[in-house]
């Protein structure tokens, strides 16, 4: 299957483990998926330049494997917006904390016998955008499992994920995390 095919025949998968919770005057998201994939396998899809762009909402001007600056660079189509993304954190391959613009990511992996459970702690500022921030990085990893797989699909973020799903995904996450779901194409 080529990955145009496997792009236009891509639906979400079940919904993952998500909640939100209260950190300090901001919220964090928690949001847990389990991969068949080794841990140095997902540290690269995490880290590597050549990687991020085939999965994530961003791409990186360097590895972000080590602690430092870094620039990263949001993707919605022709637009890009670059951000801080500081690493603060970098212990392969089991956890990376970098910022992303004014939230923190905070990804650990870990081994659970069957597998291994890649978890995202996304720090937010508005409660109200986590299920939105959920639906969206469900997608993202939907589409790097299908990367580890050896069946790439490409990158769906932005804008392009309302093609996909992403309103659906919205709305059951909101209905798991208590919030109103949220369309960022309403003014």
């Amino acid at each position: 299957m080529t990955e145009s095919d496997a792009r236009r025949d891509y639906r979400p998968g079940p919904l993952r483990h998500a909640e939100a919770r209260p950190d300090g005057t901001r919220w964090a998201l928690t949001f847990v998926r389990e991969f068949t994939h080794s841990p140095a396998a997902l540290w690269t899809a995490l880290t590597d330049p050549g990687e991020l762009p085939q999965w994530a909402p961003y791409t990186a001007d360097r590895d972000l494997g080590t602690v430092g600056p870094a620039t990263l660079t949001m993707v919605d189509g022709p637009d890009r917006i670059e951000l801080d993304g500081t690493v603060t954190r970098a212990e392969a391959p089991h956890v990376l904390e970098h910022a992303w613009g004014d939230d923190v990511l905070l990804w650990t992996i870990e081994e659970t016998g069957e597998g291994m459970r890649l978890t995202l702690r996304h720090t937010l500022d508005d409660q109200r955008t986590a299920a939105m921030t959920a639906a969206g990085w469900h997608m993202c990893l939907d589409v790097a499992e299908a990367l580890l797989d050896g069946n790439p699909i490409g990158p769906i973020v932005g804008a392009d994920a309302m093609n996909y799903g992403w309103r659906a995904l919205n709305e059951q996450y909101s209905e798991r995390l208590g919030v109103e779901p949220i369309d960022p194409t309403l003014p």
